[in-house]
């Protein structure tokens, strides 16, 4: 089995980038967002207590339930729909892949 999966992530402007994700670093879409320099800030560093990482979920896959946390993170956040999640909670693992999220729009 590979460490290594294909994450599709829809930028702002409508522009797919397909990345690969390693499965095998602990890592969470906000930090592969962020290692791709993508625009996203997860100005709290992962703890699901700011939305700078807020994401559409564009695929079928099943992800774990939001925490209370996330939450409560989203809705105080801009731009939220029903299929909204924070990048920093979405854990990279291998039934992950083939996962599609766009980001949403920045809140200023």
């Amino acid at each position: 089995m590979s460490d290594t999966i294909k994450v599709t992530v829809i930028d702002r402007n409508g522009q797919a980038h397909e990345l690969d994700a390693p499965t095998d670093m602990n890592m969470n879409m906000m930090e592969l967002c962020k290692a791709y320099e993508l625009p996203v800030e997860g100005t709290c560093g992962g703890m699901a207590l700011c939305a700078s990482c807020h994401m559409y979920i564009e695929s079928d896959h099943e992800l774990n339930e939001p925490s209370d946390d996330e939450e409560d993170m989203l809705d105080q956040a801009f731009f939220v729909e029903d299929n909204s999640r924070l990048g920093c909670q979405i854990h990279l693992r291998p039934e992950l892949e083939g996962l599609v999220v766009r980001l949403a729009a920045a809140d200023d």
